[in-house]
């Protein structure tokens, strides 16, 4: 049966606290169905209901896996990305040998992925039939990726959403470049000719929920907005919302310097990522234009 026609289904949802995850909870409630938050237990790589959900057997008909060590946050040494691999590779294992052992299992896992599947690829047009490129974040998502392998050897539809850059005022990368450009300290990276991949928080949850509800959509699906952008561009279009200069260029030295390996995997690195698979298949994105965008999430009206 299409889990269109499904009634209240009972979803499994780990990383329910996280930019994406607080926002997707009360979208899915109020589309009538039941969620209960996974929570990864202290000392272990088990997944269980959070306390308020133990006192019933949890026998979800989808999981929404979101869960891992935040990329973005604290320089890059050896044992934050131990965190940031075992989180995902161990942690999405773990959840999918379990969910693959109950009976009946899951209909439909979505694992979040990312965009940095593809690594640093300038302005070469990616889609989900391009292969993976180079570097840490490339490696972590592979395996992040072929961890999800129980699942789908169980018969579980498995959607790995690829997302970009996630766009909220509320956190993420947008709402840490706020308080600088609202300041006039923002500008270009590095020499601004990079893509930058991103999403608008509404399109994310939007993502997630036609991952649900599309019986024909499986394995990788870049979730990204049509409009991949250079970092010169997303600048000026930041700018031009807030009405502020842009014009403190961070080099890509003093960007390393600061950030260390991170930098060349976040900030300058380029993705030019298309979203195939979610056209393909239907989706029609809320917002596929940066500018409009940003002034729709900064409660700007076009002028």
């Amino acid at each position: 049966m299409p889990l269109e026609a499904s009634a209240g289904m009972t979803i499994g949802l780990t990383g329910a606290s996280g930019l994406v995850g607080s926002a997707l909870t009360p979208r899915l409630l109020a589309d009538g169905h039941q969620v209960v938050r996974l929570r990864r237990e202290r000392g272990s790589g088990l997944f269980l209901p959070a306390a308020e959900n133990r006192s019933a057997p949890f026998l979800p008909d989808a999981v929404i896996h979101l869960a891992g060590e935040p990329i973005a946050s604290g320089r890059w040494n050896a044992a934050k990305k131990r965190r940031i691999r075992d989180s995902r590779v161990e942690g999405t294992r773990a959840l999918c040998q379990a969910v693959a052992e109950q009976a009946p299992p899951p209909r439909i896992f979505v694992c979040a992925s990312a965009v940095g599947f593809y690594g640093n690829r300038g302005d070469e047009r990616l889609d989900e039939e391009s292969g993976p490129g180079e570097g840490f974040l490339a490696e972590v998502v592979q395996s992040w990726e072929q961890a999800t392998r129980p699942a789908l050897q169980r018969g579980i539809r498995v959607v790995c959403l690829r997302f970009g850059m996630i766009l909220s005022r509320q956190g993420g990368p947008l709402g840490k470049m706020l308080g600088p450009f609202r300041y006039g300290l923002g500008g270009r990276v590095g020499d601004g000719r990079q893509y930058w991949s991103w999403i608008a928080l509404d399109d994310a949850l939007g993502a997630v929920c036609h991952a649900l509800t599309t019986d024909s959509l499986a394995g990788p699906v870049n979730a990204v907005a049509p409009q991949a952008i250079t970092n010169a561009d997303f600048t000026a279009a930041l700018g031009h919302v807030l009405d502020r200069p842009t014009i403190a260029h961070l080099p890509a030295w003093v960007a390393r310097l600061v950030f260390g390996e991170m930098a060349d995997e976040l900030l300058l690195a380029s993705a030019r990522v298309v979203p195939r698979r979610l056209v393909e298949t239907g989706y029609v994105f809320r917002h596929g234009e940066l500018l409009a965008a940003l002034r729709h999430l900064l409660g700007q009206q076009k002028t």
